[in-house]
């Protein structure tokens, strides 16, 4: 059985170890950034390829908040191992170490027009024209697309806005119209962006299907109840050390 638990529970679980100074972000980046290396040697050894990056980059979609730094932090892990990571930001800001330590290592950042104080990329009737320069060929080249764009932060409407919703509008476009065996495989961060953690709502359905989802310190119950499990693709637990406190709550559902 797989337990399904609220964005608060996982917050509550996740408080005394974040108390304690233990450095939860990067063992989530860490996990991801192994899941990642996984399915570029999966996906080279269908081609035949003998390097991870003979066949095009790993995309990362990056947001604003801490979903946005443990993609980036997964970003830095893949660069500094020689892997071809493009970060397309989509969001109003990108967390600050996480950027800098994916700069360093070598990741290559889309550049974004500057936007004014009431940010273009956090309005709903943001124009495709903020999507950042570069994106529409990074997109076509990539084998891997990282959804690291809303975590369970989300506000009560988790709908997709601005740069972050023309950039996914794009990219459900563009996958549709390849053949299913040669699409780019999607991997969300902790989940699927756009969908609801705590009740699987999808309130617009501009959302990346997910091959698999990557979800740290417990499943989130959006992963787990329709429509949102429809998007989450394969789960993947990463354990956080937070059984303890997990095994005092009452999760919000399970599923076999």
């Amino acid at each position: 059985m797989v337990a399904g638990y609220s964005a608060a529970q996982v917050r509550a679980a996740e408080a005394p170890h974040l108390a304690a100074g233990e450095p939860l972000m990067r063992r989530a980046a860490a996990a991801l950034a192994a899941v990642l290396r996984r399915e570029l040697a999966e996906i080279g050894a269908e081609a035949g390829a003998s390097g991870a990056g003979a066949f095009g980059p790993v995309l990362f979609l990056v947001g604003s908040g801490d979903n946005g730094g443990d993609a980036l932090y997964a970003a830095a892990e893949l660069a500094e191992g020689g892997i071809e990571v493009v970060i397309a930001p989509v969001g109003s800001r990108m967390h600050p170490e996480a950027s800098a330590a994916a700069r360093f290592a070598g990741a290559t950042f889309l550049e974004t027009a500057p936007t004014s104080e009431t940010d273009a990329s956090d309005r709903a009737d943001a124009p495709a024209a903020v999507l950042p320069d570069g994106f529409e060929s990074a997109a076509h080249d990539a084998v891997i697309i990282v959804d690291g764009i809303l975590g369970t932060g989300t506000a009560a409407d988790p709908a997709l806005r601005g740069r972050a919703r023309a950039a996914v509008a794009f990219l459900c476009e563009l996958i549709e119209g390849i053949d299913p065996e040669q699409r780019p495989r999607v991997v969300a961060v902790d989940l699927p962006s756009g969908i609801h953690p705590d009740d699987g709502r999808v309130p617009d359905e501009t959302v990346l299907r997910a091959t698999t989802t990557v979800t740290f310190g417990a499943a989130k119950a959006g992963l787990l109840i329709e429509p949102g499990a429809d998007y989450a693709g394969r789960i993947e637990v990463v354990d956080l050390g937070l059984g303890p406190e997990l095994s005092a709550m009452t999760p919000l559902v399970e599923r076999a």
